[in-house]
Formats: C-alpha cells, structure tokens, sequence
C-alpha cells in the first residue's frame, strides 16, 4: 500500500534521530535522568531502536513498529521531565521549548497512531 508522504518523512526522522544516538552519544547521555543506570549503553540501545522501528515501517511489520515508536516516546516522557525540572537545561533550550517537549511527545505518539491499520 502507499502510503503519504508524511509517512515516508516520520521514518526518516526515526532513523535520523537513532542514528544521531550513535553519531553524538554523549549529547543524549547528557540528559538522561540519573536514576538511568548505564547510559551511554540505553542511549545505543534506544538509537537502534529509533532505527529499527524506523526501517521496519517499511516493511509488512508496519502496525508492530508504529506500536512500538508509541511505546518508546512513552518510555521518553521522564526524560523529557527531567530537563524541566533541572534549572541548567535552561542553559541548552528555552523553558518553553523545554515544555513544549513534552506535549510533543504525544503528537508523536498520535502521529505514530494515525496510520496503524492503513
């Protein structure tokens, strides 16, 4: 089935952004709560599965992918949280992208939902 191009453009950028996970690790390890044990380990781990969900909505596995990008910006919200709530991320964005962050999680996940089943 073909689908639009927005479709097209949300894997890209899943597979853009997971790929960046392992071009500047140490820009996502940076943000990750403290609680995260082995960080730079969940920033591979979450990169490759930017990608791999990225690739597979190319694939007859489309639903199980959108399903699990869903899944994986639920698991980003605290840290998207964290950041709000640590006064020196004010010195890398805005408060108020830093609050936007959050609400844009869920376009995300809404986005990711528009094309399960289509």
């Amino acid at each position: 089935m073909q689908h639009p191009w927005h479709f097209y453009l949300m894997a890209v950028i899943y597979i853009i952004t997971g790929t960046l996970h392992f071009v500047k690790p140490n820009t996502y390890v940076s943000i990750m709560p403290l609680y995260i044990p082995y960080k730079k380990v969940m920033v591979y781990v979450s990169g490759l599965a930017e990608i791999l969900l990225g690739i597979l909505l190319f694939t007859s596995l489309k639903n199980m992918a959108l399903w699990g990008i869903i899944i994986m910006l639920l698991a980003f919200i605290p840290v998207h949280i964290y950041m709000l709530q640590d006064k020196k991320f004010e010195k890398v964005a805005p408060k108020w992208m830093l609050i936007l962050r959050v609400p844009l999680q869920f376009a995300l996940m809404f986005w990711a939902y528009w094309y399960i089943n289509t």
